[in-house]
């Protein structure tokens, strides 16, 4: 047979056994599993028969990365690619391999070889055995066991190893053995109190410890390549994964809660194959070898050669004497689990160097706690505008948010001292000159400038001072609007040493549309980050969705979930007046900010504060809002279960777990839905008259 793609196929039981072979643990054909290549926690993961290509093949609903057949699916754990002609090869390489099918002609590998290297090839033959003949055992009688004995016990103890440990691993104590030797010799060996000998399990072979002889370890049996011991005690997933030079460090660390494994000597090749698997499964997979000459050279070796399957390195504070070189003696030292996670983390610093370096600076001193910045906007003394955040102001068309708008800009730029009219909010006025720029990209510069008249007026100016800025961007490019903007920004903030405050009247027309959804999150992003570094209140307008609780589209999803305050003004056509009502405000209930309503008066020629609405007209509103809102989440969906309705208003207005319980209880109290009954009744919509 040759190494073929249809060969494989008929070995493995059209793949099946492929996958039975890389993905441990107790699963079915057809029946969900959990993925083990990564941090699965919902069973959506599916091997099974495809009838139209005759093979069996993986489907992982829960991830789309893991779709194929056992082809690339060898080729997702190994990191080739199956439509790359040598990735391919390697993967049919691999298989064969792994599952010992014997399907590659090794002579012509041999002879490539030979071809290329030369005489630099060795044959075993020729090679200094690894281990002395006399102490491996080619031919053994099954060693006779014995139970451990309180000076062995108190061997593994000195490591913190106890006997859930040793029993855990395998380990047992040997009372005598009996072997032969490749020169045909036959010896036995007897357990003493002054040299015990004790036996790590292997698959046709075993491997003795003695650690207080001279030649301390001994092997018979056939000693397979890709000895690890450890591996079947990890499990399916965990953070850390140390490598260590030898079995007893293996159980010194599990002692005491880490993940550990280790291949025959510190000397011996890791195969990639074993560390790129276990790197699926484990964060950080970590060489912990030795600290004598030996243990140091070979953990820069791995190092090296493991390079690209990220492993790292950690060197413990021992002399590297034979007392004071590995993990084992660490621990029998004295030093402590907390202590060797100490070391590890200081090892993630000098990796995480830089990264560590920046998050300084944004690390909150609560010996130094920030500056709480003075309020810019504030309604009933609820902030809704402060530096640092942004504002959103919306309504639908013809609505008043225009004049409303007017009404803040004029509070700022008007001089100290000066009362005026700023439609029932409070506004703190420009005192130290900062910058207060205004950018327009939905009225024509006639229009523009005529509401500026306005504003002057209300501001009681005749002209505007020199920090103040406005512009009509209309005629501009959506890409060129967002350009000028962000650039006369960082110019203006130098120039006028701040910026006090920002109005962007027609957000979405800096982007392609509302809906694109990775244009909104990197606009409000910005807008937030900017807002951060120039100390500025950033108010932006934006339209409403029809629903009245939420703002449009993708855009206005991304501003509800990054502003600190979002005002609705909406028409009354009744009394032809304009309503301000909160929707967001950072801290406390916006059914709780009062309604604030303006309106045109002739004979002052401009728009006017009218007061608040009154306490009945804020409950009405109050249950409208809910009643919408309700309306909304129940549907898609006739009841809900307490969390999923508190999740499905957390997502559908974009606030936190505790204004969402709130709603929940307004809702309650005013008749709008009702609970089942028993403990745990679900939410139901009650049939509303409105």
């Amino acid at each position: 047979m040759s190494l073929t793609k249809e060969n494989i196929l008929k070995e493995t039981t059209a793949g099946l056994d492929i996958f039975k072979y890389f993905i441990r643990g107790k699963w079915k054909v057809g029946k969900p599993f959990l993925n083990p290549f990564y941090n699965d926690t919902k069973a959506s993961c599916h091997v099974y028969f495809d009838n139209g290509t005759k093979t069996y093949k993986i489907k992982d609903f829960g991830n789309a990365d893991f779709v194929g057949d056992c082809f690339f699916f060898v080729g997702k754990i190994f990191n080739k690619d199956c439509s790359n002609r040598e990735d391919f090869i390697d993967i049919l390489e691999i298989i064969d391999r792994e599952l010992h099918l014997d399907l590659q002609d090794r002579n012509d590998r041999i002879r490539e070889l030979k071809k290329d290297l030369g005489n630099k090839i060795k044959y075993a033959s020729e090679l200094e055995p690894a281990i002395p003949a006399e102490h491996v055992a080619t031919t053994f009688i099954p060693p006779i066991t014995q139970p451990m004995t309180d000076a062995e016990l108190q061997f593994w103890q000195s490591y913190g190893i106890d006997k859930n440990v040793l029993q855990l691993y395998g380990v047992v104590s040997i009372n005598s053995f009996e072997g032969t030797n490749k020169e045909g010799k036959a010896y036995r060996l007897l357990s003493t109190e002054a040299e015990p000998i004790f036996a790590y399990p292997g698959k046709r072979f075993i491997k003795l410890y003695r650690p207080k002889s001279n030649y301390r370890f001994l092997y018979a049996g056939e000693m397979v390549d890709g000895y690890v011991f450890g591996l079947e005690q990890l499990p399916t997933r965990g953070d850390i994964l140390f490598i260590t030079g030898g079995e007893k460090d293996v159980m010194s660390l599990a002692a005491r809660g880490f993940n550990a494994i280790c291949f025959n000597s510190e000397t011996a090749t890791i195969p990639k194959n074993i560390i790129r698997r276990l790197s699926f499964r484990f964060k950080h997979v970590t060489l912990l070898y030795d600290c004598d000459k030996t243990g140091k050279e070979a953990s820069e070796k791995h190092s090296k050669t493991l390079k690209d399957c990220d492993v790292k390195c950690l060197l413990l504070p021992l002399k590297g004497t034979k007392t004071e070189k590995d993990i084992s003696d660490f621990f029998k030292l004295g030093y402590t689990k907390e202590q060797l996670m100490k070391l590890f983390c200081n090892m993630l610093d000098k990796i995480y160097e830089e990264t560590m370096a920046i998050l300084k600076s944004c690390e909150i001193d609560f010996n130094n706690p920030p500056i709480k910045p003075e309020p810019l906007i504030t309604i009933n003394d609820v902030t809704v505008g402060s530096p640092g955040n942004l504002l959103c102001i919306t309504g639908s068309e013809g609505s008043g948010k225009t004049n409303y708008l007017g009404g803040l800009i004029s509070g700022v730029i008007r001089k100290d001292g000066d009362v005026i009219d700023t439609l029932g909010t409070e506004i703190k006025n420009n005192r130290t000159g900062n910058a207060v720029l205004v950018y327009d990209t939905e009225q024509s510069e006639d229009q523009l400038f005529k509401n500026l008249t306005f504003i002057l007026k209300r501001a009681n100016l005749d002209f505007p001072p020199n920090w103040f800025k406005a512009y009509c961007l209309v005629g501009m490019s959506r890409k060129e609007r967002m350009q000028v903007i962000f650039q006369s920004m960082d110019r203006f903030y130098y120039e006028y040493s701040g910026i006090h405050m920002v109005v962007i009247d027609g957000i979405a027309d800096l982007i392609a549309g509302v809906n694109d959804e990775t244009q909104s999150v990197e606009l409000v992003e910005e807008l937030f980050r900017l807002a951060g570094i120039y100390k500025t209140c950033i108010v932006s307008v934006l339209h409403l969705s029809p629903s009245g609780m939420k703002l449009r589209g993708h855009l206005g999803s991304e501003i509800q979930r990054k502003a600190a305050g979002i005002l609705s003004i909406e028409k009354e056509d009744n009394t032809n007046t304009s309503v301000v009502k909160a929707l967001k405000v950072r801290d406390g209930s916006p059914l709780d900010v009062p309604l604030i309503q303006f309106g045109w008066n002739k004979e002052l020629n401009r728009h006017v504060f009218l007061g608040e609405k009154s306490k009945a007209d804020s409950e009405a509103r109050k249950m409208e809002d809910l009643a919408s809102t309700a309306r909304d989440i129940f549907s898609s969906k006739q009841s809900y279960s307490y969390q999923d309705l508190i999740k499905a208003i957390m997502d559908l207005l974009y606030v936190k777990e505790r204004m969402a319980k709130n709603y929940i209880k307004y809702m309650k109290d005013l008749n709008i839905i009702e609970k089942g009954a028993g403990t745990h009744g679900e939410f139901t919509l009650v049939q509303l008259p409105f």
